[in-house]
């Protein structure tokens, strides 16, 4: 399963986004990410392997992206498991 959320608003995103994604995320999500842009200057994109926790440490609790628009998604790889009978 993969979880999206986006905010835009006059407040920073990037700790809303990260959230957001929190009340989301669900055991086994091998990749977060989140993009936040902040006025006229291109998005911010910072990109984690593993748990949600990975990419909140990675961006100091979403303090180190300055911006009050932005989008974050989980990636969960679904791994197919074959049953011999």
């Amino acid at each position: 399963m993969c979880g999206i959320v986006g905010f835009t608003g006059t407040q920073q995103a990037a700790p809303i986004l990260l959230n957001g994604l929190s009340k989301l995320e669900y055991r086994g999500y091998d990749s977060a990410g989140i993009a936040v842009r902040n006025g006229e200057y291109l998005a911010q994109v910072v990109k984690a392997k593993g748990r949600l926790s990975n990419l909140i440490e990675k961006t100091d609790e979403g303090k180190a992206l300055i911006g009050t628009c932005g989008i974050g998604h989980t990636r969960w790889a679904m791994r197919h498991w074959s049953l011999t009978l």
